[in-house]
């Protein structure tokens, strides 16, 4: 059995001792976060992704032992599990090898060797595979018709006897695995649109004729085709030329010194044909599928990251407005918290147009109100709605542009039909987009994270693979911040560490029944939440103004009496050694260590006194689009503009420029040098810098460039590294490096010179 341990520890680099306290507290119930943040001493400051790396490698490899005893089982009880095979099935590595080695065991339906062996002519094709140079083939198969058995003559004994040996080639398992590495090495995407579906399928009309590489065939390109297959609009094949194929399978096996030569070059070809080319198309399909949906997952999260982790407006009073024309511009107001005050209707709009009472609605609700800033939707009538906020000259009111992606999946939620009961979908959709304003982490918790829009063929890829990766970012991101107990929801409390839907709920009644929590230790007093909960989630929530000042940090109660002991020591309050830098300046760290606390957590508790409970998010900064461009007639070529970047794909980045459609900047006009990965350039929700290169307003089509500009390769919001991302950098069609090319080159050789060079190869 593979020890499971050295294993991870073996693929990713990490010393046994930290994989196995890791998947000890892992194994005990203790989360990523969790782990990564307050139990460093035990794991060796492992980070966020190590500890979820360490998690999903060891899973795989459950799960590759448990199929491996499955298997074992199976094929002792069938009697055949002799030490050889037992010994191989042990030392398999990988699913694939695991499964060919069970193939030749694995039980069946009727199949056509099942057949012949029935017939009785297992015998005829061990004679055909020996290597005896003077057997008379049809002299052998002779011996071996029998009408009673349906076999008449000759030819339907060898053709029976074909069928056998066609079966064995296809469960060898030296034979697959050389057949596999064939279809990933040389294997190509050919795809075809199937007749009379051109016009239906116009979106995919880059498929109609295409060819490309399976091992460089990058991610969204994998899943277009897919999709345009799925659709019926293409036929799609994945293999590599047959002759190449063939060629491989007749050099291992065929001996063209014997006699029963031709016999094996005909099973061969069956062979090839009708079981190995499926078998392996499926299995490079698969794997093809498996990379192409990581690299979208890992898109996905990335983006879901940078958007949960923008930047707050923070607790302001906010009026939101929900743009639109013939039904007007739902209006609301929010209190510092997030509380509805008051919605209504405005038409500033067309066909309206009630200019003069919409804004005299607007002012009154922000005297009497008292608001600060006002937030607006960037759907449809956004630029319009924002030109008559604009133009009130509300002093002190601040107005942004919000993304509101989703917030309409929110409003007709049971979430949003519990919060607001006695509101339509309209208000609810308003509210949504004001409170993202003032804590897009908070609101955005509330929504399917595949409805916000900042993914790539997301209903596409692995749907359970899509949903554990953005749930592991939200909570990465919750409990990165902190949350307010007190003011949270239990949507939003419900991804902080150790708690869960349930528990998130029971915190919200206990609330609601006995008032705002004054410490950390009265979660204790909440249903279900025992001592193990309490541990894992205690550290990342936040009581504003608790008796004891820790509580609004991020020092975990389990350390509260070092930080006693630290004020102790120089004479102080806990909470002067807060406020004050000079006092906890002063305290040396050696004097703390313990067997169970050492430098990596006090390192953070000093931290965290610096700046207790301090926000990881960048300040808000207000952003406005380009004066007088409102529509995509508006755009013309070579005009600048500046725009936020809503969406990041593998092949480029999409912003919003103010006109109702995002504009495309391509991988190779993102800066002024060579880049493989948009994420080295720009992150979701940044404010940039943008050239406006082609318009094509038919196809609602927009072509952007930041090559030149402030900013091209390096934007002056400086991007911040992501650790959490374990994508794999794609390049475009144009990236080719120079072996790629010089494999692209060998196609123009002859079918000799091509069949030689893969004879080298293989043998």
């Amino acid at each position: 059995m593979v020890n499971i341990i050295q294993k991870v520890a073996q693929l990713l680099s990490i010393p046994e001792r930290q994989v196995n306290a890791t998947l000890e507290l892992l194994d005990d119930g203790a989360t990523v976060p969790f782990i990564s943040r307050y139990r460093k001493e035990v794991t060796g400051s492992l980070d966020e992704v190590q500890v979820a790396d360490i998690r999903d490698k060891a899973q795989a490899l459950r799960e590759l032992e448990k199929r491996r005893e499955a298997i074992l089982k199976s094929i002792d009880d069938q009697g055949k599990l002799t030490d050889d095979l037992k010994n191989k099935v042990l030392a398999a590595e990988t699913m694939s090898v695991l499964e060919d080695i069970y193939l030749p065991y694995k039980p069946k339906r009727k199949t056509r060797a099942s057949i012949a062996r029935e017939r009785g002519l297992e015998p005829l094709a061990d004679v055909i595979l020996s290597p005896d140079l003077g057997a008379d083939i049809e002299a052998e198969a002779k011996k071996y018709i029998n009408p009673e058995k349906e076999v008449e003559d000759v030819d339907k004994a060898l053709a029976g006897a074909r069928d056998i040996i066609a079966e064995r080639l296809n469960e060898d398992q030296e034979t697959r695995a050389e057949m596999r590495e064939l279809f990933m090495k040389k294997g190509a995407f050919k795809a075809r649109v199937i007749p009379g579906k051109e016009e239906e399928g116009a979106k995919y009309k880059d498929y109609f004729d295409w060819t490309e590489s399976v091992g460089r065939a990058p991610s969204h390109r994998v899943l277009a085709m897919r999709r345009a297959e799925k659709e019926m609009i293409i036929s799609l094949d994945c293999s590599p030329e047959e002759e190449e194929a063939l060629f491989l399978l007749e050099d291992i096996h065929i001996d063209r010194r014997l006699p029963s030569a031709d016999q094996i070059q005909l099973a061969v070809k069956d062979a090839y044909k009708r079981l190995l080319k499926p078998s392996m198309e499926s299995e490079s399909r698969l794997t093809s599928k498996k990379s192409a949906d990581e690299d979208a997952i890992g898109v996905f999260a990335e983006n879901l990251r940078q958007l949960l982790l923008s930047a707050p407006l923070g607790q302001k009073r906010v009026l939101a407005l929900d743009p639109g024309f013939r039904t007007g511009c739902k209006v609301v107001c929010l209190d510092r918290q997030g509380k509805l005050l008051e919605d209504g209707v405005i038409y500033p709009n067309e066909p309206q147009k009630q200019v003069a009472k919409s804004a005299s609605m607007i002012q009154h609700l922000v005297e009497k109100h008292n608001i600060e800033a006002i937030a607006i939707g960037n759907g449809t009538a956004s630029r319009e709605t924002e030109s008559f906020a604009r133009n009130l000259g509300l002093s002190n009111v601040q107005i942004v542009v919000v993304n509101e992606s989703g917030a309409s999946i929110y409003s007709a939620s049971e979430v949003a039909r519990n919060e607001f009961p006695d509101k339509d979908v309209t208000v609810r959709g308003a509210v949504s987009i004001g409170r993202r304003l003032m804590d897009p982490l908070a609101e955005l918790v509330k929504i399917d994270a595949k409805s916000i829009g900042v993914g790539q063929y997301q209903h596409d890829v692995d749907q359970t693979a899509l949903k554990a990766s953005l749930d592991d970012v939200v909570m990465s991101c919750v409990n990165a911040v902190g949350v307010e107990v007190n003011t949270a929801s239990k949507e939003l409390l419900s991804y902080v560490s150790g708690l869960g839907p349930s528990i998130a709920k029971n915190i919200v009644d206990f609330r609601n029944e006995n008032g705002a929590f004054t410490s950390r230790a009265q979660l204790k007093k909440v249903p279900r939440l025992g001592p193990k909960a309490f541990e894992q989630c205690a550290g990342f929530l936040r009581i504003r103004d608790a008796k004891n000042p820790l509580d609004s940090s991020a020092v975990h109660p389990e350390s509260y009496d070092i930080v006693k002991k630290m004020a102790e020591t120089l004479g102080v309050k806990v909470k002067d050694l807060m406020s004050n830098d000079k006092i906890h300046n002063q305290i040396k760290l050696d004097d703390y260590v313990t067997d169970s606390v050492g430098i990596p957590t006090l390192t953070d508790i000093l931290k965290e006194l610096a700046k207790p409970g301090r926000d990881p998010r960048e300040q808000f900064e207000a952003f406005e689009f380009k004066e007088g461009v409102e529509k995509i007639s508006d755009l013309t070529v070579g005009m600048k503009l500046p725009g936020i970047v809503t969406n990041i794909t593998n092949f480029g980045a999409f912003v919003d420029v103010g006109v109702h459609q995002d504009g495309l900047v391509h991988l190779s006009q993102m800066a002024d040098r060579y880049i493989t990965d948009p994420n080295e350039v720009v992150k979701v929700h940044q404010k940039v810098q943008v050239v406006v290169t082609d318009v094509d307003i038919a196809r609602k089509r927009i072509a952007l460039s930041m090559k030149g500009l402030d900013g091209a390769g390096g934007s002056s919001q400086q991007r911040k590294p992501q650790s959490s991302s374990n994508r794999k950098p794609q390049g475009g069609g144009n990236n080719r490096r120079p072996q790629q090319q010089k494999e692209e080159n060998s196609e123009n050789l002859s079918m000799a010179d091509k069949l030689a060079m893969l004879k080298n190869k293989f043998n």
